[in-house]
């Protein structure tokens, strides 16, 4: 599972078929959990991340798996607004 927008980084790279996939999930606690997102330019993942960013949201034991629940928080935010599944 991962998101694909297209991104254009305040370096002037531009990826058209962005992949963003949640490498790593830390819960802490009960009630929150930190993603680790890398971003690459396409779904082959050849190429190294060009971004990487830790994200953190509210988490529900109770409630879907953990991937699940930040791939929907992360499509709540403006950077990924629009998102595709993938």
């Amino acid at each position: 599972m991962a998101l694909k927008i297209a991104v254009t980084t305040v370096q002037g790279l531009q990826a058209p078929n962005a992949y963003h996939r949640i490498e790593e999930i830390q819960i802490p606690n009960k009630t929150s959990m930190t993603l680790a997102v890398r971003s690459y330019s396409d779904d082959t993942a050849a190429m190294p991340a060009f971004s990487d960013m830790l994200v953190t949201c509210a988490y529900d034991a109770a409630g879907q798996n953990p991937f699940k629940q930040g791939y929907a928080y992360l499509k709540t935010l403006p950077f990924f607004n629009g998102a595709l599944d993938v």
